[in-house]
């Protein structure tokens, strides 16, 4: 072939792909509407039975084949009317409305142009359309099932006028007849033929994932004209398929011999299984289309996908593959988690939603032994979600989405550091270590900006290990983390004093200790006096903690008050400390308590458990508080005032609720959290003996239990 159409066509079809799994695909699923709805009245009332059939069975196609995802603009406003954006490196192309409206929609589209569109790409007009509509996938969709789908886009979505927008494509991008070319090479528009070697339900997987599910357009390598090298497992080059891909910053996984089919249908349906959870453009794939899917058919797709043999052109991406000496399956804390700077660095910024044992939280948080992105060889995926976030795909199963913030407010270093640890513990301890260089290429790439400038500096406990006393700071540092296990004679329930201090006393508006030892000796209203330092973390062991107060002198005592006066800094008495305490709330804001009981089991029962009794690990280990009950703070707790505990609240959780660093935390309204501190702080609790002795010179406040 001719060079420079050689080059043509590559670049054409390179912007083309690029479009296909573009990261602007994926939007904020907070907004998403949904979109397959019941039929319109004015439509159903001419359809006759078997129509109303078709279109149903049509409406299912539509959502195997994830029409919508697309051909919906990013307002999600005006479902198959077009207009999202697919940005490429060579420009912008825009989706096309695909309502039966007659001027602007495919209303005037015979079945047979409709047919060809789908299966060879061509529209009415005689253009090319480029594969960025993955037509060479669905040219194998059978014709009852096209059928069906012309009749659901016809009789099923209501029609809305909204012109097609332009191509923003410079020369040679907007040259069309490239495409003519591309097809000739690498079209093959065949209807699926089942295998009658196998099962029906084989065949039935093979057919959804070959088609309407176009999986091979992420997770099939390319080849020269950026075309997928196989279009199925059959054939010279059927090893190739689904053996995993590299595509904008995301590693798109081989899907051969994968899971078990049962573990791979609960990832489709609910975005998660045990090994982890969906992330990039496949949260997208979920929540439009494949937590629709039958059972049976969630299934079939399982058993297709394990019965494909391990390829030699897989990248080791999934559990199954891989040397096994290289793979850590097994949640344990590492030995090192405290005593290196990736370790300390996990500590603070992850081990809260991870766990310091790498389990994750079940049905909350992904766990990250065998997790296929540290698995993975290739760590794209692990450096995308880290500089830019994530969010889990919202189901019916799983209502709320949960959110992990980018993290590009860290330094290069730190998150090479960090993300060697994890892989380290519990992915590929062998694999090539991730350079700081690497993180700085793909925040470059990714157009990364930090949308957090906060002045507040949050302390890294990395540091630690640079101080003379770094033993005694770090011990300071787990009795933060770690006060019940620690501590069991002091700590009366289940409470650490991080539950309340956040990461270890380093976020803002979470009670961080920066700068806090430079206020004591001071007076204290409740207590009628002056007190130390240690007077103060007394005050928590004994009503947070509902238990008892620590020696003076003991170690325990004075590797927290050091850990407190290495967050001191420079700060003086006189100093106003950025993010100090946790903010105010108006105390005329009156409490909404049967909201706030609705809000509760929302917003706050994923963690602290329906009835407020907190949650557990498999071994029985305390993972997040109880909010109420014998085992959670007295009602001499600052936490047992309801404006003291909405403030905390309004900035601190719950936390994964959206992209704020470092939790996702806080995203109540003012009367919310309100509401939900009304609700759980005036639950029984503990009672504290030495209520009788508070507030002796000033006035009580207005919402104290006692």
């Amino acid at each position: 072939m001719n060079t420079t159409v050689q080059t043509l066509l590559r670049a054409v079809a390179a912007a083309a792909l690029a479009t296909l799994i573009s990261p602007a695909l994926a939007s904020d699923n907070a907004s998403l509407p949904q979109i397959i709805d019941d039929l319109p009245a004015d439509y159903a009332a001419d359809l006759d039975n078997a129509t109303r059939a078709q279109v149903e069975r049509g409406r299912y196609v539509a959502r195997l084949g994830d029409c919508v995802a697309c051909h919906t603009g990013a307002d999600r406003g005006k479902p198959m009317a077009g207009g999202l954006a697919l940005e490429t490196p060579f420009g912008v192309l825009y989706s096309t409305n695909i309502t039966p409206d007659r001027e602007t929609g495919i209303g005037r589209y015979s079945f047979e142009q409709f047919d060809r569109a789908m299966r060879k790409g061509v529209t009415t007009d005689g253009q090319n359309l480029y594969p960025a509509m993955p037509y060479p996938s669905y040219a194998r969709i059978s014709a009852e099932d096209m059928q069906a789908l012309y009749a659901y886009l016809m009789h099923g979505v209501n029609p809305v006028r909204q012109e097609n927008r332009a191509l923003e494509m410079g020369f040679p991008f907007n040259q069309r007849w490239g495409l003519t070319l591309w097809n000739w090479m690498f079209l093959d528009d065949q209807v699926f033929s089942a295998d009658p070697t196998q099962s029906a339900q084989w065949n039935r997987g093979a057919y959804i994932v070959q088609g309407l599910g176009h999986c091979g357009a992420c997770h099939t390598p390319r080849g020269i004209g950026f075309q997928e090298k196989t279009l199925s497992e059959a054939g010279e080059h059927g090893s190739y398929f689904l053996a995993g891909e590299t595509v904008e910053g995301w590693r798109a996984l081989s899907l051969r011999n994968l899971w078990s089919p049962e573990q791979t249908a609960e990832m489709l349906k609910t975005g998660r299984n045990a090994h982890g959870t969906v992330s990039g453009n496949m949260v997208d794939v979920v929540q439009h289309s494949t937590q629709y899917m039958d059972d049976s058919d969630l299934h079939a797709v399982g058993l297709y996908l394990k019965s494909l043999p391990s390829s030699a052109h897989d990248k080791p991406m999934q559990v199954a593959q891989g040397p096994a000496p290289l793979i850590n399956l097994r949640s344990t804390t590492p030995t090192n988690l405290l005593a290196s700077r990736g370790g300390l660095g996990y500590q603070q910024f992850c081990a809260d939603c991870h766990r310091a044992d790498g389990a994750g939280v079940k049905g909350v948080f992904p766990p990250l032994a065998g997790n296929p992105v540290l698995i993975s060889e290739d760590p794209s995926t692990l450096v995308h979600i880290t500089l830019t976030g994530w969010r889990s795909a919202r189901t019916v199963d799983n209502a709320r989405a949960l959110s992990m913030p980018s993290f590009a407010r860290l330094s290069d270093q730190e998150i090479a550091e960090i993300l060697n640890f994890t892989r380290d513990s519990w992915g590929r301890p062998a694999a090539k270590a991730i350079q700081a260089s690497t993180v700085t290429e793909m925040r470059k790439r990714l157009d990364v900006k930090n949308l957090d400038q906060r002045p507040f500096e949050t302390p890294r406990l990395a540091d630690l290990l640079k101080e003379a006393n770094a033993g005694q700071l770090i011990l300071g540092a787990r009795l933060n983390t770690n006060t019940h296990e620690l501590l069991p004679a002091n700590v009366g329930n289940a409470l650490n004093c991080a539950s309340c201090h956040l990461n270890a006393g380093t976020v803002a508006d979470g009670s961080p200790y920066v700068g806090v030892s430079a206020f004591f000796p001071s007076y204290a209203p409740r207590a009628g006096r002056v007190i130390t330092l240690e007077d103060r973390i007394n005050g928590c062991f004994l009503r947070s903690m509902n238990g008892k107060p620590l020696g003076l002198e003991s170690v325990e005592m004075k590797a927290m008050v050091a850990y407190f006066d290495w967050m001191k800094r420079e700060t003086t008495a006189q100093d106003k400390v950025e993010g100090r305490g946790v903010g105010k709330i108006d105390p005329s804001i009156v409490p909404n308590l049967e909201n706030g009981e609705k809000i509760y089991a929302v917003q706050c029962a994923l963690c602290h458990g329906n009835d407020g009794e907190g949650i557990r690990n498999a071994a029985g280990k305390w993972v997040y508080p109880p909010l109420w009950g014998d085992d959670s703070f007295n009602i001499g707790a600052g936490m047992a005032r309801t404006y003291t505990a909405a403030a905390f609240v309004k900035k601190n959780m719950p936390i994964a609720f959206h992209e704020g660093f470092p939790l996702g935390q806080g995203g109540l309204s003012d009367q919310e959290a309100v509401d939900v501190a009304e609700y759980f702080s005036h639950k029984p609790r503990p009672d504290f003996a030495g209520k009788v002795k508070d507030w002796p010179k000033d006035k009580k406040p207005v919402d104290a239990r006692y």
